[in-house]
């Protein structure tokens, strides 16, 4: 069966954001270019992880000798985005990711796969698959200015949640927090 491609060459926007309060949000990837949206639910973690690895992949960039790239080491200001999503339909939750570098294009490219599982006789199948529904990704590609954005972005959405105990470095939740200290 054929995947179907959500595919995104010139995003209008893209974004890392969040529905629901601290403690209990759901992170999304959310992509818009004209009418076209898209929005898939990920971990906290792997926004968090997207983020860092586009950053490296920036940085890396700007210190190739003879760097034919205009790689920012900032955020250009006009490409902030502080707005929230746009209504969210969730495509799919989040499993595997890539994330590359499009030499030809001066692109970041993020691919995104729907979870996968495991069935009792070990091979894998996507839950897209076993609802006998087509199987699906998200490519997206940004470029250079757009993605050192989204990273700053995704960072800062990241960082919005609930402290972190200082004692033990779990969250704090805002009707307390009881800690379990390791023991010596």
């Amino acid at each position: 069966m054929p995947t179907l491609v959500h595919e995104f060459a010139w995003p209008d926007r893209v974004v890392i954001g969040t529905i629901g309060v601290p403690g209990a949000r759901t992170f999304y990837l959310q992509v818009r270019s004209g009418k076209q949206i898209v929005s898939i639910a990920l971990e906290k973690q792997q926004s968090a992880q997207l983020a860092e690895k586009i950053d490296e992949i920036l940085d890396q960039l700007i210190t190739l000798e003879s760097n034919p790239f205009s790689v920012p080491k900032g955020t250009p200001i006009e490409l902030v985005d502080n707005d929230q999503l746009e209504t969210v339909t969730e495509q799919f939750r989040t499993g595997a990711m890539t994330l590359g570098w499009d030499p030809t294009t001066a692109q970041v490219v993020i691919e995104a796969y729907p979870i996968t599982e495991v069935d009792s006789d070990d091979t894998v199948e996507s839950l897209a698959e076993n609802d006998a529904e087509v199987p699906e990704m998200l490519l997206v590609r940004m470029p250079v200015g757009t993605a050192r954005a989204f990273a700053k972005r995704t960072r800062e959405v990241v960082g919005a949640g609930r402290p972190a105990c200082p004692l033990c470095g779990y969250p704090v939740d805002p009707d307390g927090h009881v800690c379990t200290l390791p023991e010596v």
